[in-house]
Order: C-alpha cells, then structure tokens, then sequence
C-alpha cells in the first residue's frame, strides 16, 4: 500500500523560514478524503503532534509551540499537504513526520486534542530532518 514522502527540511537559523512537503507515494490520490497529521520528534523525546488537519469543516489545530508561527494546507491537486514555518526557534529542530488516516466520522466529531497523536494515524512518511542552528 501506498504511504507518503516528506520533503523540504533543511538547515535554518532562528527567526527564518522553512516549508514541508508531503505527498503520497506512487500515485497520486484525493487528500481531502484524509485526516493529516504533522509531527515532530526532537533528539530523546517522544513523537508529538505539531498540527493537523481534517477537512474545510474540520478545520485545524496547531501545537501551542507553533500556534502563530506554522501553517499547515493541502492542494488536492497534487495531491500535497505542507506545513509552512516561519519564526523558526531553536527548539524547532527534529525529524518531521506526514501522517494520514482516512477520514471518518469519528475523527470529525472528535477534539483535536485527542485524534493529533500518533496512535491515531495509519499512514506514515520517513520523515525529514529539519535543524535550527545560530
């Protein structure tokens, strides 16, 4: 089965600006009809939910370590999620996941707070690693 493939992370110094890609990989397929998920794991700490997203009803949830600082969209056209990250701290480096489940009612119904974690997905990237450095 299909999963997905992150791109776009870098070195960057504080204050500046980096922008995740992730796709599905082989063939392309429709996003909107899955839950996505951003994540980061920091050297020696667990995987932790940066921000997710359902659907234009759904809406989106952000971290309040990145709220204000990270945008996550999709362009079901190429079939691509990103998460934009601007304002880039030191405490922002780590591998970053792209994390996707097919979107359910439960999902939908359900807070952010407990479906943006790792156990809720199925579909997982490699990662990407992304270092902030002076």
């Amino acid at each position: 089965q299909e999963q997905l493939v992150e791109s776009g992370g870098d070195l960057a110094q504080p204050g500046g600006s980096l922008t995740l890609s992730c796709v599905p990989s082989g063939f392309p397929i429709d996003m909107t009809n899955y839950y996505i998920g951003w994540f980061r794991q920091a050297p020696g700490k667990e995987r932790e939910g940066i921000s997710c997203i359902s659907n234009d009803i759904g809406g989106t949830y952000y971290a309040d370590s990145v709220k204000g600082r990270f945008t996550i969209s999709r362009d079901s056209a190429k079939s691509a999620i990103y998460l934009a990250m601007n304002n880039l701290k030191l405490e922002d480096t780590g591998i970053y996941y792209c994390a996707a489940r097919l979107l359910d009612l439960q999902t939908l119904i359900t807070s952010f707070e407990t479906t943006c974690v790792p156990s809720h997905f199925e579909f997982w990237g490699q990662g990407t690693q992304v270092t902030i450095s002076a």
